[in-house]
């Protein structure tokens, strides 16, 4: 409040002084005593006039020290209209009052001089402010103990360099911008200059003694941010980058939300198109199951759902923890959607029955299952009761309660298994097809590799390890996987949904496969640190039913293409509900059954098994 009285003070004493220097910049400082008239009868209106503008342009509301370009146009709007009514005061004032004296009436030149000081004037006054409080915070302010060097030099670089002066929590030293854009090479933005292109990392790096890099290119494509992030990784300097520009001015993302650069920064790829209106057709206005809806895929896949306008979600999981954030997630972004949480097990088929006859489900889609190799080679029996009895009894609900459509979610591990929990999967694909050859629903399995960042995956593990000092354990140096983001599988399961008549396997296109030591030597680098001198890597040996190589096809021959580019569809290898029935009722009596006779049962139902010595 004290600020704003002695801004107006100071716009009083200055609108008066820029009234008089117009007259005398006009009159080569020689005033007629003539116009002296005029300018004491103009004095306090003029005054009036602009404080009442300032006031309508809330020029005594604002923070000065955030002045940018909206309060100086706000100035100058003010400034334009009240000299606009000064010119029509002008004509009033020499009608009414000075008729009786020689026709004297403000020079036009006069006006433009006045709003030329006017607006220096004020806007000096105010800008003065930031400059000060600026030059405070960096006398009493910063320690700039960060070299920093910025990727990008668009309109993010310009707001994070804005807000790297402004907070001092944010200390850095920025030494410069790095563009391609030849165009800006040498031009400075808010007095950071833009060094060169992407060969100059390295150098800049080694010579300015950087230590963290931030990518502030949002609307870059994935590809090139890849390259910019392998080039950055030499460096051995910590990688940051900055959210979306746009999601920074809706006011969704705060710019303190800086975050680390990780793997799915470097192995994610470009974003999936999907065909909406196909979507549309089998999830809008249709009440949707999603089993496992806690996890990691199960919970993306409400995520997804939830944009295309279901009648109803159901949530099913056992663990409450997980679905009851999700629950809260989809609360607050999507308050509109009409969904419930069920708490129960797949393996209970009369809980199962009720759920499918109160909620009469549309679509199912199968998340539920243990997925943990090493876990299940120990434990086989809980295996069988939760994947693969589990999923009979949500295929058997599907076909009594004429679900139009179910997807199972398979795995690479489905592939010639070596593993219980890899041959579990696979004998559930083996039952989608059995159920799709006797039954009205349209029943498909879709399989895919590894998922980046989801739950028991590797790189949460190599994150713990580095965070802990190391070692990062491998099994084995040569060992490698396929990997896609969360999001990205999610889609295209849906869309795989969308595709289906029944009986498919659909196999999703995972890109290249990645060696896991060298994910583990990303993260450690990504991180900070430097491998195997900061943190150490130790290979342990494979695990028991591990692989060195997964793969994702029965028989690469019988891969066909569908309508989206990277969905593809193994042949159809089916068996009999015969045979299905019959194998359920052996897979039973696991509970009383030793390790060794599951084993035995389950490589005589699923013949491509093959456990390892």
């Amino acid at each position: 409040m004290e600020r704003d009285k002695k801004l107006i003070i100071y716009d009083i004493v200055f609108l008066i002084a820029s009234l008089y220097f117009s007259f005398l910049l006009k009159f080569d400082f020689k005033i007629p005593a003539e116009y002296m008239i005029i300018i004491k009868l103009s004095v306090i209106p003029v005054v009036v006039i602009t404080l009442i503008f300032n006031k309508f342009f809330k020029l005594y509301n604002s923070i000065w020290k955030y002045a940018s370009i909206e309060e100086l146009m706000s100035i100058i709007y003010s400034i334009s209209i009240s000299n606009i009514i000064f010119v029509i005061y002008s004509y009033v004032i020499n009608y009414k009052f000075l008729e009786k004296t020689p026709y004297y009436r403000f020079p036009f030149s006069v006006h433009i001089i006045f709003w030329i000081l006017s607006v220096i004037a004020l806007g000096g006054i105010r800008f003065n402010y930031r400059v000060k409080e600026e030059s405070k915070e960096e006398k009493t302010g910063k320690k700039h103990d960060k070299k920093l060097l910025i990727i990008g030099a668009g309109d993010a670089s310009a707001m994070l360099i804005k807000e790297i002066k402004r907070h001092k929590d944010l200390t850095y030293d920025v030494v410069g911008l790095i563009d391609d854009d030849e165009s800006k090479k040498g031009k400075l933005i808010n007095g950071i200059k833009v060094i060169g292109g992407r060969e100059h990392i390295n150098r800049v790096c080694n010579q300015k003694g950087v230590e963290e890099i931030i990518l502030a290119m949002p609307s870059a494509d994935l590809r090139i941010k890849r390259e910019i992030i392998n080039i950055c990784k030499n460096t051995k300097c910590k990688l940051k980058t900055l959210p979306g520009i746009y999601q920074i001015i809706d006011g969704k993302i705060n710019i303190s939300k800086l975050r680390d650069v990780n793997i799915e920064d470097l192995l994610g790829r470009d974003e999936v198109k999907l065909n909406n209106e196909n979507i549309n057709k089998y999830i809008k206005d249709k009440t949707i199951l999603v089993t496992g809806g806690g996890g990691s895929i199960g919970s993306e896949l409400c995520r997804q759902i939830a944009r295309f306008n279901p009648k109803k979600l159901l949530i099913l999981d056992i663990y409450e923890n997980n679905v009851y954030d999700v629950q809260m997630e989809l609360n607050y972004n999507h308050p509109e959607l009409n969904k419930e949480v069920i708490i129960a097990s797949i393996r209970d088929k009369k809980r199962m029955n009720k759920i499918f006859d109160k909620y009469k489900p549309d679509v199912v889609f199968h998340a539920a299952a243990h997925k943990h190799v090493p876990l299940m080679e120990e434990n086989p029996s809980e295996a069988i009761k939760n994947n693969i009895i589990g999923t009979y009894n949500i295929l058997k609900c599907c076909d009594e309660f004429k679900v139009k459509k179910f997807v199972q979610i398979s795995t690479d591990k489905a592939v010639n298994p070596t593993n219980i929990m890899g041959a579990t999967k696979r004998f559930c694909e083996i039952m989608v097809q059995a159920f799709d050859k006797a039954s009205e629903t349209e029943y498909v399995a879709v399989r895919f590799g590894n998922v980046l960042g989801s739950n028991g995956s590797v790189i949460p593990l190599f994150k713990k390890q580095i965070a802990h000092g190391g070692p990062v354990t491998v099994t084995h140096p040569e060992i490698n996987r396929f990997f896609m983001t969360i999001p990205e599988a999610a889609q295209l399961v849906i869309q795989a949904g969308a595709i289906a008549k029944g009986g498919e396997i659909f196999v999703l296109d995972m890109g290249q496969p990645v060696k896991i030591v060298d994910l583990a030597r990303d993260l450690i680098t990504l991180s900070g640190y430097k491998p195997d001198v900061d943190i150490k890597i130790e290979y342990t040996g494979l695990r028991p039913g591990e692989k060195l190589y997964e793969e994702l096809l029965m028989n690469e021959v019988a891969l066909t293409s569908t309508e989206h580019d990277k969905i593809f569809v193994d042949k159809p290898i089916g068996e009999d509900m015969g045979f299905i029935e019959e194998s359920i009722e052996q897979f039973s009596n696991v509970a009383y059954m030793d390790k060794e006779s599951i084993v035995k049962l389950v490589e005589e139902k699923v013949p491509t098994y093959k456990r390892k010595k």
